[in-house]
C-alpha cells in the first residue's frame, strides 16, 4: 500500500499572536475601567465615553485580525495605530488640563503598545521602530513638554517593541534552519535505506555478472565490464543523492515546513514478531542456524533490519569467502537485547581494508550492516583475525516490543 505525505508546520510565531490577541483585550478592559473610576475628574467625559466606545468595539471586532499574520494586513495595522494615535491626542480635550500636566494616563492607556506589539510581530524591529517613534511623537505633543514619566514610558515602548521585533525574525530564521536541518537528516536516513536496499540486490547482481564475465571470457567479459562501470556508478549515486529545498509557508506565522512520509492507517509496523521465522530462510546445507527454543519477539520493522543485516553479512561471506563457503549464525535472547551472531572460517580481513572499502563507494558493512543497526538503537561489531575467520556481533534493542504488546493487552482488556 502506498504511503501518504506528511506535512509538518513549526511555528514559534503563533503563540505570540495569541498572547498579543489576549494583551488588547485586558488592555481595553484596563483603560476603559480607568476612566470609569476617574469619570467625575473629566472636564469633558462625553468625549471620553465615545472613545472608550469606539475602543471596546474596535478591540472585539478585530480580534480575527490578530489571530495570524495573514490577516494582520499593513492596512489593519495603520488603522489600528491611528486609533491609538487619535485616543492619546484627544486625552487634553477630555481630561483636565492639571491632570494631564501632572502626567496621568492617555484615554487608550497601556492599550497603545499592543498596536506597537503587532507591528513588531508582523514585521520585525524595524516596523515596532516606526509604530513606536509615532506613539512617541502623540505622548509628546499630548503632553506639551517632554516631562519625566513621558520619557520613561517612551523609551520603555520603543526598547520593548524593538526587542520583540528582533526577537521574532530570529525565531524565524531558526524555525527555516530547523526545517532545513530535520529535511537533511530525513534525506540522508532515506538515502542510506535505499542504499541498503540497492547493495542487496542490483549492486550485488551487478558485481556477480562483472566476476562471471570476467570467467568466461568473450563477449560476456565485455558485458561484465559495462556492469562493473554501472555498479561504480550507481555506489556513487547512492552514497552521494540529493537533498530536498526547504520548504517555507507563504504565511510566515504558520512557520517553516517541513514534508515527511508515514504508513497509511491501520498499518502496524511495530506489531512484534518471531526474529526465528526471518532467519530461518538463510539456513541450509552450508549455514548453520543455532537459536533458542522459544519466540525471539522484536518489533516488525526492527526484526525485518536485523534479518537484512544478516543477508548482508552472509553476502560478504559468499562473495569474499567463496560459494561454498562454511557460516554460522547464532541468535541470542537477552531480556533487553536480540544479539545475532554471524561468523566464517574465511581468511578474515586485513586492517584497514574495511575504511577503503567505504572510502571506494563499497557501502555493504558501512550500511547495509551498521547503518541498520545504527538506525535501530543497537551496534554491530566486527571481529576479524588473519587466517581465522570473521565473526559479526549484531545487538539489537527489544525497547519496543513490551510496549507494544502492553498496548495490543489494553486493547483486548
Amino acid at each position: 500500500m502506498a504511503r501518504r505525505e506528511r506535512v509538518m508546520r513549526m511555528s514559534v510565531e503563533q503563540p505570540l499572536w495569541r498572547a498579543l490577541a489576549g494583551y488588547r483585550v485586558l488592555t481595553m478592559l484596563y483603560a476603559i475601567g480607568f476612566f470609569a473610576t476617574a469619570y467625575a475628574g473629566f472636564a469633558r467625559p462625553w468625549i471620553a465615553v465615545a472613545y472608550c466606545a469606539v475602543l471596546l468595539v474596535w478591540t472585539l471586532a478585530t480580534l480575527p485580525r490578530v489571530a495570524n499574520a495573514a490577516s494582520c494586513t499593513k492596512r489593519f495595522l495603520a488603522a489600528d495605530l491611528t486609533v491609538a494615535l487619535t485616543g492619546i491626542l484627544l486625552t487634553p480635550l477630555a481630561d483636565a488640563p492639571e491632570r494631564v500636566m501632572d502626567g496621568g494616563p492617555t484615554l487608550p492607556s497601556i492599550w497603545t503598545a499592543g498596536s506597537v506589539l503587532a507591528f513588531a510581530v508582523k514585521g520585525g524591529w524595524r516596523w515596532a521602530a516606526v509604530a513606536s517613534t509615532l506613539v512617541a511623537v502623540a505622548n509628546l505633543v499630548e503632553r506639551g513638554t517632554p516631562a519625566r514619566d513621558t520619557v520613561h514610558n517612551v523609551i520603555l515602548v520603543w526598547v520593548a517593541s524593538i526587542a520583540i521585533g528582533y526577537v521574532v525574525e530570529v525565531a524565524r530564521a531558526s524555525e527555516r534552519t530547523l526545517a532545513r536541518a530535520l529535511e537533511i537528516e530525513a534525506a540522508t536516513r532515506e538515502r542510506e535505506r535505499l542504499a541498503r536496499d540497492i547493495h542487496d540486490s542490483v549492486l550485488q547482481v551487478l558485481a556477480m555478472v562483472q566476476r562471471r564475465g570476467a570467467v568466461i571470457g568473450g563477449e560476456a567479459a565485455e558485458l561484465g565490464r559495462l556492469a562493473g562501470e554501472q555498479e561504480v556508478a550507481l555506489r556513487t549515486l547512492v552514497s552521494g543523492g540529493l537533498v530536498p529545498v526547504s520548504r517555507v509557508s507563504e504565511d510566515a506565522a504558520e512557520g517553516a515546513v517541513v514534508r515527511a512520509v508515514e504508513e497509511p492507517e491501520g498499518a502496524d509496523p511495530q506489531g512484534p514478531v518471531d526474529l526465528r521465522a526471518l532467519l530461518a530462510p538463510y539456513a541450509g546445507s552450508l549455514v548453520n542456524l543455532a537459536e533458542p527454543g522459544a519466540e525471539v519477539l522484536l518489533a516488525r520493522d526492527a526484526a525485518r533490519e536485523l534479518a537484512a543485516a544478516v543477508g548482508a553479512a552472509l553476502d560478504n561471506v559468499r562473495q569474499h569467502v567463496g560459494e561454498q563457503a562454511r557460516a554460522w549464525i547464532l541468535v541470542e535472547d537477552e531480556p533487553d537485547e536480540v544479539i545475532v551472531t554471524v561468523r566464517d572460517e574465511g581468511p578474515g580481513i586485513p586492517d584497514g581494508r574495511l575504511a577503503e572499502a567505504e572510502d571506494e563507494g563499497r557501502l555493504g558493512v558501512a550500511l547495509s550492516i551498521r547503518g541498520r543497526l545504527r538506525d535501530l538503537g543497537g551496534t554491530a561489531e566486527l571481529i576479524s583475525v588473519p587466517g581465522q575467520g570473521t565473526e559479526v556481533e549484531l545487538k539489537a534493542p527489544k525497547k519496543t516490543v513490551g510496549t507494544t504488546a502492553r498496548g495490543k493487552a489494553a486493547d483486548h482488556g
